[in-house]
């Protein structure tokens, strides 16, 4: 059985967690605000400068070389930008990750030694149905480790497939630049 101690040094280190969680997306969100007003304000700044450019072309010509010479740049910060983001919610995310492991796993020992416990206290005859459950614990933890390595291996993918996207854009996006210049 549980004692007082016990359960309030439980809720205490729930409170703990839930704070600690609490901090580290406050982080997360502070360095979300940080990268949209830097690229606010990088935005601004270009344009600016692009309408200065704009307002300076003479020809058609010079217009559409203003145009290519703009795409690129573009591209190549939209990825930058896509990236930084995928990098705050990765981490963000990790930080999560990391916690819930932590705690399934405290949970998981606590719920072996209750297991072992009433094992020990069982009525003798009962070996075999202590056997069946001790068992069912294990292929519940097992399947538990199963999802956590599925989880990460999906995330592994996407961060993949996220960075050939965005290497495929940036590319994608210097081939009309090459054209231009011909």
């Amino acid at each position: 059985m549980l004692t007082a101690e016990q359960v309030l040094a439980s809720q205490k280190a729930s409170v703990e967690t839930l704070f600690g969680l609490t901090n580290k997306a406050f982080e997360g969100v502070e360095k979300l605000v940080e990268l949209n007003l830097t690229a606010t304000k990088a935005a601004l700044a270009e344009a600016a400068g692009t309408t200065q450019s704009l307002l300076s072309v003479k020809d058609a010509q010079e217009l559409l070389a203003l145009q290519a010479s703009l795409f690129q740049p573009l591209a190549e910060k939209t990825a930058a930008y896509s990236r930084h983001l995928y990098d705050i919610a990765a981490g963000t995310g990790a930080e999560f990750g990391k916690t819930f492991e932590t705690q399934a796993a405290d949970a998981q020992k606590k719920f072996l030694a209750v297991v072992d416990n009433a094992a020990k206290n069982a009525p003798a005859g009962s070996e075999t149905a202590v056997a069946v459950f001790k068992s069912a614990v294990a292929a519940g933890n097992n399947a538990l480790e199963s999802v956590q390595k599925a989880v990460k291996q999906a995330t592994e993918v996407a961060e993949a497939n996220f960075n050939a996207v965005a290497t495929t854009a940036v590319n994608a996006s210097k081939a009309p630049t090459a054209r231009a210049k011909r």
